[in-house]
């Protein structure tokens, strides 16, 4: 999950995922030391992390991270002074540093690691997949769209889309697993390492609208009554 989380947000892996062109305009990457020489990697880096900012500030860092883990803190509030703090604020400064750091740091794993490229794609599909499910399928009114300033109703429709995408994924579960148990109790080989590939995500036989039926046999009048 680590690996997805900065997977997406770094703007550079996306493109490398998507066999954009590397490097993009607004992606740099950044040297510990401006005096080294990464050789044919050289290119790749536009500008240097400042290291000894890092450390000058590292005990001021420390208390943000363990703030936001104890929840001493809230993290709206620590994120709102560090986005209004002046360009000469120290402490800004060297969380911007550490970002390039880390950035930078994940950036050449991706590109050197095939197993985490491998794990940041197969992540990527499964949000792609849920995101596919509950925003194309379930909520196709509006286009998918909270078109309403009103905290309460977006909330409201929120809890009822993870109702319905919850529904359907215990509905294919529960239906994976009947299909499996028929096919080997008839002798069929399935191995758990490709059950583990089989998504209960898959929602082409989900009708999102509902299925009215009209019968012609039925008499209007008695339709009516029966309805009131």
């Amino acid at each position: 999950m680590n690996h997805w989380r900065q997977a997406t947000s770094s703007k550079a892996s996306v493109g490398l995922r998507r066999g954009r062109s590397w490097p993009r305009t607004t992606e740099h990457l950044f040297k510990m030391d401006r005096r080294a020489d990464h050789g044919c990697l050289n290119p790749l880096f536009d500008g240097t992390a400042d290291t000894h900012l890092i450390r000058e500030q590292w005990d001021f860092l420390v208390r943000v991270a363990a703030s936001l883990k104890n929840r001493t803190a809230p993290a709206n509030v620590i994120v709102q002074r560090l986005a209004n703090a002046s360009s000469s604020d120290r402490l800004a400064g060297a969380l911007t540093a550490l970002g390039r750091v880390v950035k930078t740091i994940f950036i050449l794993r991706y590109l050197s690691d095939s197993d985490l490229r491998h794990h940041v794609q197969l992540q990527l599909n499964r949000g792609e997949a849920r995101h596919e499910l509950a925003g194309r399928c379930l909520f196709f009114a509006n286009r998918g769209e909270f078109r309403s300033g009103d905290a309460e109703e977006i909330m409201n429709k929120a809890s009822c889309l993870s109702l319905l995408s919850n529904a359907v994924l215990v509905w294919n579960t529960l239906r994976i697993m009947e299909i499996v148990n028929q096919l080997r109790t008839a002798g069929h080989a399935i191995a758990d390492q490709d059950l583990a590939r089989v998504s209960p995500l898959m929602h082409g036989h989900v009708i999102p609208n509902g299925t009215y039926r009209f019968s012609d046999e039925e008499a209007p009048g008695r339709a009516y009554a029966a309805a009131s």
